[in-house]
Formats: structure tokens, sequence, C-alpha cells
């Protein structure tokens, strides 16, 4: 019996004894006056057994059978659902294991036996793909791509200009590393079969753009120097 049995016992009994009145017992026990009546009507027909509870040691009728249990903690391991949000979880159960079971069941099995629903992944916010310029020639690409295209382990650059609007290849050449030679080439390529684009783009490279030492103090800029062009500018 516990504390608690034993307190029902003992106020039930003096309340049979005529020691308390039924107010008096409902107060001590914190149950109503009709629980009481119930109590001291279940204790003299049986005794003991007439105050503990009949639900005593016994599983819940709402509680899952253990091989219930087992099986989710054991599917929720598998290498198939374990990365699974119980939400998620639980609809593959449904779907796949023919197992329809409640949300508020399934979480209390899993936390009680320890495991956590993994949590959501931030979305990643996608930078949204440029539109393509709208006719051949307005907008031209070039950059220089190193590779073992050989197979021989030793990279060649592939130097080349692309049209923004239709994807075409405007001039390709190839040499050992990116440079001067290999812009010229192409560009010499580019306007003999197509003639001048209306923009070309390039990255930073030092063929097209000074080093950022060559920049310009405000001293220089009164005096009305220009900030120095590379060979392909001046070409």
């Amino acid at each position: 019996m516990t504390k608690k049995d034993l307190k029902r016992y003992g106020v039930i009994n003096d309340l049979v004894k005529g020691n308390y009145t039924v107010e008096q017992a409902s107060k001590l026990l914190n149950i109503s006056s009709r629980q009481v009546l119930r109590l001291k009507k279940n204790f003299t027909k049986k005794g003991v057994d007439g105050i503990i509870h009949k639900s005593r040691g016994k599983k819940p009728n709402n509680s899952k059978p253990d091989e219930l249990v087992k099986k989710i903690l054991e599917l929720k391991k598998d290498f198939k659902y374990e990365k699974a949000n119980f939400t998620h979880f639980k609809e593959l159960l449904k779907e796949y294991e023919n197992t329809d079971i409640s949300y508020s069941c399934l979480y209390s099995i899993l936390t009680k036996n320890g495991i956590k629903s993994p949590k959501k992944h931030k979305r990643v916010k996608l930078h949204h793909r440029r539109k393509r310029k709208d006719y051949f020639g307005e907008f031209v690409q070039t950059d220089g791509t190193p590779f073992d295209w050989f197979g021989t382990g030793k990279k060649y650059t592939i130097h080349g200009y692309i049209d923004d609007a239709t994807g075409i290849p405007l001039a390709l050449y190839m040499c050992e590393s990116e440079c001067l030679l290999g812009y010229l080439e192409i560009t010499r390529q580019m306007l003999e079969n197509y003639g001048m684009p209306e923009t070309i783009y390039s990255d930073r490279f030092s063929v097209f753009f000074p080093p950022s030492s060559a920049k310009l103090t405000i001293e220089d800029e009164l005096q009305g120097l220009e900030r120095p062009k590379t060979q392909f500018l001046v070409f």
C-alpha cells in the first residue's frame, strides 16, 4: 500500500467507527462526499481491497503494447527513417509500415526513449539567375579556364569569348597559362569572325585591370593624371 492508501484506510476506518463525519473525511482526503460514501461502502464490503484503486499495477487502457513501442523505436533508428522529423515519421509509419498512431503518442514514445526530432534545416536563400541579354553581341563574357585537358598531369588554360544571349562560343585559344597573348588571340578571332560586341565582361584579372597599387591619389587626380591602362586596353 502507498502512503495515500494508508491515509485512506485510516480515515475511512475511523469514519466507519464513528470518529469522523462524512464532511470531515471529505476534507481530510480532499475528495467529494460522494466519493467518501463510495469508499465507505466498498470498505465495509471488501475491507482494505475496497479502497485500493482497481487499476493499481495495471497498464492504462490507452497504453501502447510493448511490441508496438519496440517496433517504433527500431524503425526510428533505421537509416531509412532516422533523419525524418516526428511529423514526417508519423506519415511514413502509416504509409509504409501500416502503423497508424497519434502524434502525441508517437512523441511520448520517442522522447521518453531519448530520441529528439531532427531540427528543420533553414532554407538557403538562392540567388536568381540573371536573365540573358536580348540579342547577339549585346553582352560578351570572357575568361580563362585552367585544366588538365590531356590527362598528363599538366594544366593548360583555354581562353574564350561566349555570347551571353545565345551561349555561342565566339573564340577559343589554348596556352600554358592565362595571359595577355591568349586574350589578344581570342579577341583577334572574335573581331575577324563576328565584329565588335557592344559590351565585354571579364573578371578582375590583371590583363584587363591594373593592380590596386596603380590607383591614383587625390593629388594625382587634381593634376589631371589618368590611371594607367593595361596592354590589352591599349590594344
